[in-house]
């Protein structure tokens, strides 16, 4: 599939001048203070919910890249269809030349010269969203009263937690670390055959009893994360290894790091945060003969993604690489899980507007509910586990209804997995970047990629079945069902019962 690509205007000058004649800016500690404010009132923002002031002058602050859903004249909701629609058709072009037309009267009728050129449009081939470069606040007023216009919305902007965080807790939006744990105590893992080390935690999801009757063969889950180490073999050339045979993984990247705005090529599926292997080794590493950690479904096989740098889809180049992640593996026919422990806290269009594609191929799509890193617990579930075509998971303690010391809950959650000790919060194991030493990881990231993999043994078992009876047999065999609980759904899941 094709990418969204940006190149460096010619025109800084006129830029500049351009700049010169708009309104003063709101800061962005102003921006970023509304922002937060309405997530702490109500769990929630969108960028409609700002003035064109506020909307331009994050526009500003950012990398001056505007993403603009749009839909013929007359449509509506068209969320649940996204899937079916066809951006080439005559109804849905012309809404696209309609626009781009606006854009250019607006700018003219200002006396300014217009270039298509410097506009830097791009149109996504799949989704029905196009993004502009833009620098004009009467440009943003007119496109948001257009009935073709479903959304208007900064790219790049991203809130400063590091100086809004409520308890005064020190930022950091990355969740990269996955180094080998110097020691394990001996309640950490069980050796099983051949010689791979089970994580304490799966026995409270009856994971080994389930695997008398599945280990996830013939299903394909799709991870979208990090990316997955190149030297970490057990992902790589020793993927089949041990009790683990006939399967295969894939990896793709979808995401580029580079801070220049324009430059948008993918730059690659390997893993440089940590997080991403991790994810993968919880759901799919072999049993192995070597002594390393086993996944959930360690017959599965694994579409790798390497659609974010971090674990906080708050950056442009992470929204379109997740984005066009989801697009891929929503067209894979053999993909039937996807895996996203990644998320923000607060809606993204672009990116829902390919949660709801995948959603339409049938995919069913786990997503962490949120794990403390950039922010702290105050917060409620994050985005995109928010949306109602997601399936929402967090990590709980053993032995008791309580969260993880880091994880979100709230009204949305779906499912929780039991991740943390009570005793000393130490959690479960999974593949480092390298060798054989297992890592821990925490956090309803790993909850997540745990429940995709129980929903693969499931799947597997039943290869026949569709989405909502997967879903269905996990939510009916929980162990809250059928009582909903506020802050935890339909509670820990059960493996064992869940195959049978």
């Amino acid at each position: 599939m094709s990418l969204v690509f940006f190149r460096c205007s010619d025109n800084s000058e006129e830029m500049v001048q351009e700049l010169d004649q708009q309104p003063d800016l709101i800061s962005r500690e102003q921006i970023d203070n509304q922002i937060i404010e309405s997530l702490r009132q109500t769990n929630e923002y969108n960028w409609k919910q700002a003035s064109d002031e506020v909307l331009f002058s994050a526009l500003m602050h950012s990398d001056t890249i505007l993403t603009i859903g749009y839909q013929p004249q007359g449509e509506t909701n068209i969320g649940s269809r996204i899937s079916s629609i066809n951006i080439n058709d005559k109804a849905w072009a012309q809404a696209r030349a309609t626009i781009l037309e606006q854009v250019e009267v607006t700018i003219e009728a200002q006396g300014k010269t217009f270039r298509k050129a410097d506009l830097n449009v791009n149109v996504h081939e799949v989704l029905p969203f196009i993004e502009i470069k833009i620098a004009d606040l009467n440009t943003i007023t007119q496109l948001r009263k257009m009935p073709e216009v479903r959304y208007v919305e900064p790219l790049g902007y991203e809130v400063n937690f590091r100086e809004a965080n409520p308890n005064g807790r020190e930022a950091s939006d990355s969740g990269c670390s996955n180094d080998p744990e110097n020691s394990f105590d001996a309640g950490d893992y069980t050796t099983i055959a051949p010689n791979a080390k089970m994580s304490w935690n799966y026995s409270y999801m009856n994971i080994p009893q389930a695997w008398n009757y599945s280990t996830g063969a013939g299903i394909a889950v799709g991870l979208i994360d990090t990316g997955i180490s190149p030297n970490q073999n057990k992902l790589n050339g020793q993927f089949n290894s041990g009790y683990s045979s006939g399967r295969y993984v894939n990896k793709y990247g979808f995401y580029n790091d580079s801070w220049w705005p324009w430059d948008t090529n993918p730059d690659g599926p390997d893993d440089r945060c940590g997080h991403g292997t991790a994810m993968a080794g919880v759901i799919a590493a072999p049993r192995s003969n070597s002594g390393s950690s086993v996944g959930v479904a360690y017959n599965v096989n694994l579409v790798a993604t390497r659609g974010t740098g971090d674990v906080v889809v708050n950056g442009g180049k992470e929204k379109t690489g997740v984005s066009n992640a989801l697009v891929f593996l929503g067209n894979r026919s053999d993909v039937k899980i996807i895996s996203m422990s990644i998320g923000d806290v607060f809606t993204n269009s672009k990116v829902a507007d390919a949660v709801r594609y995948a959603y339409g191929k049938g995919k069913l799509i786990f997503a962490a509910a949120g794990t403390s890193t950039s922010f702290t617990n105050w917060y409620g579930v994050i985005f995109p586990a928010t949306m109602s075509e997601t399936v929402a998971i967090t990590g709980v303690k053993e032995g008791s209804y309580t969260r993880c010391d880091v994880c979100h809950s709230g009204s949305e959650v779906d499912f929780t997995v039991v991740m943390e000790k009570a005793n000393n919060d130490r959690h479960g194991l999974s593949l480092a970047m390298s060798g054989d030493q297992p890592s821990t990881v925490g956090g309803s990231s790993v909850a997540t990629a745990t429940a995709a993999g129980i929903a693969a043994l499931v799947w597997s078992k039943h290869p026949t079945w569709s989405r909502d009876q997967v879903l269905n047999k996990l939510k009916q065999t929980a162990d809250l069902y059928p009582n909903r609980n506020s802050n935890y759904g339909w509670g820990t899941l059960d493996a064992l019962a869940a195959v049978n």
